[in-house]
């Protein structure tokens, strides 16, 4: 039995590329990076970085390159695909990287850090470049759960388990 599958949850380096094949499918790609953090012998703390080179085929490309900017949280499932070309001076080139089966996009940026491709509803005010403005972020309902407002105690015996 074989398996090549990988998960990786990142941020985005850059934005993505959207291209097209001759045969009119929508490819996008893009680079990830993901970090880890670990204590060596000596118990210092490290840090490394690693990237990720990641291909996103059909209508997900297309979601991919309309709501993933640079700095985009964002879960990627998929397997690894090596493969090699002729570079323009006769080298021989090759590469690993992602080929994505499912993309999990993470939260919103917050502040003005969103693309300017994405443009919310109200977008179209004067001088709005597609992220929302101080008083609409101010705006935005958040759920508050507010604990001592229950009129009923939760009692041990009232427990079903």
């Amino acid at each position: 039995m074989n398996l090549n599958k990988v998960f990786i949850l990142g941020r985005l380096t850059a934005d993505p590329e959207l291209r097209n094949t001759p045969s009119g499918q929508s490819v996008t790609s893009f680079s990830m990076a993901t970090n880890r953090v670990w204590t060596d012998k000596s118990g210092a703390r490290q840090e490394g970085t690693e990237f990720h080179n990641i291909v996103v085929w059909g209508r997900q490309a297309e979601i991919a390159n309309q709501f993933l900017t640079k700095g985009s949280l964002t879960l990627i499932e998929g397997r690894l695909q090596t493969r090699s070309w002729q570079d323009k001076q006769g080298q021989n080139r090759k590469t690993t990287e992602i080929v994505c089966e499912r993309i999990q996009l993470g939260p919103k940026p917050a502040g003005g850090a969103s693309s300017q491709r994405f443009s919310p509803p109200n977008s179209n005010q004067p001088g709005n470049l597609g992220s929302p403005n101080k008083k609409e972020e101010e705006k935005e309902d958040i759920p508050v759960i507010d604990i001592d407002s229950e009129k009923d105690d939760i009692k041990p015996e009232d427990l079903p388990f």
